[in-house]
């Protein structure tokens, strides 16, 4: 570990990237906490002076997704890949939108952990504490079968990936984003064909645009959404990078272009707000901004799975299914499913 820390600590000019195998041994050190936690820490430190290189990110979401459980024989969906240290700012459109796609049979793979840094916001951990859903305490099993009846999976990831939760004190004392924010949210723990990842900013578009195509996903959206989630903004464009078969694409998502452009309410989102709006939006009750974006952001992902045509039908198609409270039958049963399983 420390041949690996002279060259990427040497500073900004004297550091070098990784080589691919390089990187493999390095994250392998790591994942396994081989290497002393002080050295773990000087690593993350240093890359994220440096910024890390596609390989040295591949080489991470590969050893973390050999360490995980993923099962197979899943039904092919979406993964949608927010941050996992959360929202304090923004509505998170993502959950609600999770069961508007379950209703148009399209499988959904949700996953995160309790708050982490850099943010410590509001996660969609936090919110299923609060309607009574202990994803940590539940068996594999039961996660599955839920998904398997609504369509909707969520993965407690450092359960479902413990070096995830053996590493969290070393990030929580880092107080700082890692390689670790980013190769987490591409474990892929569904096996999906289909991925939605936020970002915080544009200028990593190329870099996450190469590494996605290396991880073989069938078509993939980087989005740079509120808050650095994979939610389109509903008040103003989103930029977006379509990733498909090697090439990449900037496509900006304007919601006026749809008659859908609508101011977002201001407001201290807590958990127990996240929570009220969700269940909101889904009985068709919210304010008119937080729908808007719920649909625009099923639509879009819809048409990104290419179950409809275009993002048009799609809207037509999410609309509907939230005006028949159908997205909401399935948020109540996905809810109860859950809430009502025991840990054997």
């Amino acid at each position: 570990m420390i041949a690996f820390l002279k060259e990427v600590g040497r500073g900004k000019r004297g550091a070098r990237d990784l080589s691919y195998e390089e990187a493999l041994q390095a994250a392998d050190e790591i994942i396994s906490q081989r290497a002393t936690p002080a050295q773990i820490g000087a690593f993350f430190m240093a890359e994220r002076i440096k910024m890390e290189s596609v390989e040295e990110l591949q080489a991470f979401v590969e050893m973390l997704r050999k360490a995980a459980y993923r099962p197979e024989a899943l039904p092919e969906g979406i993964d949608c890949a927010g941050p996992y240290d959360g929202r304090k700012k923004a509505f998170f459109a993502s959950f609600a939108c999770s069961f508007v796609l379950a209703a148009a049979e399209v499988p959904v793979t949700l996953h995160g952990t309790p708050s982490l840094p850099p943010k410590w916001g509001v996660t969609l951990h936090d919110m299923l504490h609060a309607i009574g859903i202990r994803p940590e305490e539940l068996p594999r099993e039961s996660l599955l079968h839920t998904a398997r009846r609504t369509r909707v999976l969520y993965v407690p990831a450092e359960e479902w990936c413990p070096p995830l939760k053996e590493l969290r004190p070393i990030r929580e004392q880092l107080g700082m984003r890692t390689v670790l924010n980013t190769a987490e949210k591409l474990i892929d723990y569904g096996s999906s064909p289909y991925l939605a990842f936020g970002v915080y900013h544009n200028t990593v578009f190329d870099r996450l645009a190469r590494l996605l195509t290396k991880l073989n996903y069938r078509k993939s959206i980087i989005i740079q959404g509120s808050e650095g989630s994979e939610d389109l903004f509903i008040d103003r464009p989103t930029r977006t990078y379509v990733v498909e078969q090697g090439n990449a694409t900037l496509h900006v998502v304007s919601p006026e272009a749809w008659g859908l452009d609508t101011p977002v309410p201001e407001k201290d989102w807590t958990v127990a707000a996240q929570v009220e709006a969700t269940q909101a939006v889904l009985k068709g009750e919210a304010d008119m901004g937080l729908i808007n974006q719920v649909v625009l952001n099923a639509a879009y992902r819809l048409h990104h799975t290419g179950r409809v045509d275009s993002v048009e039908e799609g809207l037509y198609t999410c609309k509907a299914l939230l005006e028949s409270r159908r997205a909401w039958e399935v948020y109540e049963e996905w809810s109860s499913m859950l809430s009502s399983a025991v840990k054997a």
